[in-house]
């Protein structure tokens, strides 16, 4: 049989060399250079006697739906995330920051599921005793989870008889004798990442792949990685807090932009049901600034604070700091506060931050900015139980959002008093009004006035 070669391919134009180049001869990229496995044309008397037939294509109403069965992972915040629990034969990537918890999280994952299932722990970054000195210290011990030690990916094949879930730590981590690469290179991630997913699609075995995150945040290595996978999460939180965020990046399984809120404790990471209460601060109310908005994530809605400081320049430009917020929003709504408000912020520093490490990208918290803009402007703080949400546009007009009856139920069950939403989500709120407060906001001009004047 012969053997594969590898030839260097740039990754901006594709263009081919025989050996690694610092700068690709063709578009003059540095550092663009990935090798990858040229596989070796089938002989012509081979072809002739194969008796592969090629799929046909079939009209959508004659193709079977498939059910996929979901396994429960033993961690609730999770299977809400990945969306009602783990589909048999897919790839799940876990990236995140270092010493976040991304091993601490999959172990007690995968002692749970070895319960009932033979899982295997493929560990290229921790001994065999280091693993298991986590899962003691975690409580977790189980016949049916299998350690293993390796770095080579070419190993793994023979361990997986009888597997049903498998632990990749991480994928950086692993290698293949075809390349000769160190691992971690762009061509060893990719033709790993390639090898798992033929793997679990051709034996239906579900991989739980931990990725590396760069200095960005971004996770490493080429794109592909993230585009075999079928979910992609990110676990994300402050070495310094206890508290942890799970989100869901991608799923073909289930919905995008899930979030589930974990607390990391001395016996592992513990799913935190009662997560409206975190995003929110104690002393809310008593400074501006800060106001309360109800932020969908996925099919949840969750109670989060977004808190906001205005302050003299020091500097001939003003300065847009936003956390969580984007900063082109932020500039469009600090000119809809501009033009249509009559708040005059060129000559300030303006910060945003939207408590408990959140990222509220959908257009609903427009309203809730501008209203913890105008508070700090006018140093008048908002009642600790009024909320907000409503998207804004230039003309200063509030925009109807979706889920408005979940966010005003949210809001409700969290005991607020009052709620500011768009004057054209008034017809669904009839059930509330001898519940809460709902005052409709037709303009964010009209919105300040009533608040602060």
């Amino acid at each position: 049989m012969a053997k594969s070669n590898t030839v260097f391919v740039c990754s901006e134009c594709g263009a081919t060399s025989p050996r690694w180049l610092g700068r690709c001869p063709s578009c003059g990229k540095f550092n663009t250079m990935a090798e990858e496995i040229v596989a070796p044309a089938a002989p012509a008397k081979a072809a002739k006697k194969a008796t592969y037939a090629p799929a046909q294509a079939k009209p959508l109403s004659q193709v079977q739906f498939t059910t996929y069965e979901r396994t429960p992972s033993g961690i609730s915040e999770f299977d809400n995330v990945v969306g009602g629990g783990i589909v048999k034969g897919s790839l799940i990537l876990l990236g995140g920051d270092p010493g976040i918890g991304k091993s601490t999280l999959l172990t007690q994952i995968a002692a749970n599921l070895s319960q009932g299932h033979r899982v295997l722990y493929f560990s290229a970054e921790e001994s065999c005793s280091q693993v298991k000195m986590r899962a003691e210290r975690l409580g977790l011990l189980s016949d049916n989870l299998l350690l293993l030690n390796e770095t080579c990916i070419d190993n793994i094949d023979a361990e997986l008889d009888g597997v049903e879930f498998c632990v990749i730590d991480s994928i950086q981590a692993v290698y293949t004798d075809d390349l000769s690469s160190s691992a971690g290179s762009v061509g060893q991630v990719r033709e790993c990442a390639s090898r798992i997913m033929r793997i679990a699609k051709s034996r239906g075995i579900t991989f739980f792949i931990i990725g590396h995150v760069t200095k960005e945040g971004a996770l490493a290595g080429p794109k592909v990685l993230e585009h075999i996978m079928d979910t992609v999460l990110y676990f994300e939180g402050e070495n310094q807090e206890n508290f942890r965020i799970l989100r869901s990046v991608k799923n073909r399984f289930g919905n995008v932009s899930e979030v589930g809120v974990f607390e990391m404790t001395d016996h592992g990471v513990i799913p935190v049901t009662d997560y409206s209460g975190i995003f929110l601060s104690e002393s809310r109310g008593e400074e501006s600034g800060a106001i309360v908005t109800p932020a969908r994530t996925g099919n949840r809605c969750m109670n989060v604070e977004v808190q906001t400081l205005i302050s003299k320049t020091s500097f001939g430009q003003p300065r847009r700091m936003p956390l969580g917020v984007d900063y082109n929003k932020l500039v469009l709504l600090l000119a809809v506060l501009e033009k249509r408000c009559g708040i005059n912020l060129g000559s300030f520093d303006v910060y945003v931050n939207v408590m408990g490490g959140i990222r509220l990208n959908e257009p609903s918290a427009d309203l809730a900015v501008c209203a913890a803009l105008a508070s700090s402007y006018y140093d008048r703080p908002i009642d600790k139980f009024t909320a907000a949400f409503g998207e804004v546009g230039l003309t200063g007009e509030v925009r109807a959002v979706s889920y408005a009856e979940k966010r005003v139920a949210e809001c409700v069950k969290m005991g607020f008093k009052k709620v500011l939403v768009p004057a054209k989500n008034m017809k669904s709120m009839t059930k509330y009004l001898d519940r809460i407060d709902v005052v409709p906001v037709l303009y964010v001009g009209t919105m300040i006035k009533n608040l602060f004047k």
